[in-house]
């Protein structure tokens, strides 16, 4: 299946060569160009794109704001949204997972990482740059109470596991690899600890155990 995107930069030129890459992927169609906040919203709501990448920097409305409109707390049918920024600043990196981002990735991070953020955001996975991932979150420790507080029902000692890896950025494939276990149980761990933290995806997992200081646990513990 093809995976339609939505691009939202303020820059012709930046919008041209997200596209020419992307659209060199046999998996991936651009399917519309918004050049501020505003216009990228309304484009999103009404195509209803797989993906969006959006700017953070942006007219009318910032890339943080078009975020939340379209994958905050409060929207009942959210989309996929990743961050692309020249920006490696914690604020606008935080203010964007904490919108409701699947992804932030710098867009000097090269074609590749790109292609894989989009991958990610459609399999309703996340990806954030390398260079920002383990700073952002343990910054969440030092400016937030914990927001999730314990799960609804305990996590498991394996779940546990799965928790610690994802939190300090390994991919399904190296939590698998990592924990001897296939790519289908990671997956299978990924949805069930989702449902007992109540968080949307897996930045959400990891950003609960920084929070709530999980990676400071003995294995086993919840804390």
């Amino acid at each position: 299946m093809t995976i339609r995107v939505l691009l939202a930069d303020d820059q012709a030129m930046v919008r041209g060569g997200l596209r020419i890459i992307l659209e060199d992927q046999p998996d991936i169609d651009v399917v519309a160009e918004a050049s501020d906040g505003v216009e990228a919203v309304e484009l999103a709501r009404r195509l209803r794109p797989d993906v969006c990448l959006v700017d953070i920097r942006m007219p009318r409305l910032d890339g943080i704001e078009v975020t939340r409109a379209l994958a905050g707390p409060g929207v009942t049918d959210p989309l996929r949204v990743v961050v692309v920024t020249t920006f490696d600043l914690d604020e606008y990196v935080y203010g964007a997972l904490r919108g409701g981002a699947t992804g932030f990735i710098l867009k000097d991070a090269g074609p590749v990482l790109l292609v894989e953020a989009v991958r990610a955001a459609n399999a309703g996975d996340a990806l954030v740059s390398p260079s920002v991932t383990t700073r952002l979150l343990r910054r969440l420790t030092e400016t937030a109470a914990p927001a999730g507080g314990k799960p609804a029902q305990a996590l498991s000692e394996r779940e546990l596991e799965v928790v610690r890896a994802l939190a300090v950025g390994r991919t399904n494939q190296e939590i698998a690899a990592d924990l001897f276990i296939s790519l289908s149980t990671v997956k299978s761990h990924l949805s069930g600890i989702q449902a007992k933290l109540g968080v949307r995806n897996r930045v959400g997992i990891a950003a609960w155990a920084w929070e709530n200081h999980v990676m400071r646990g003995r294995p086993g513990s919840s804390g």
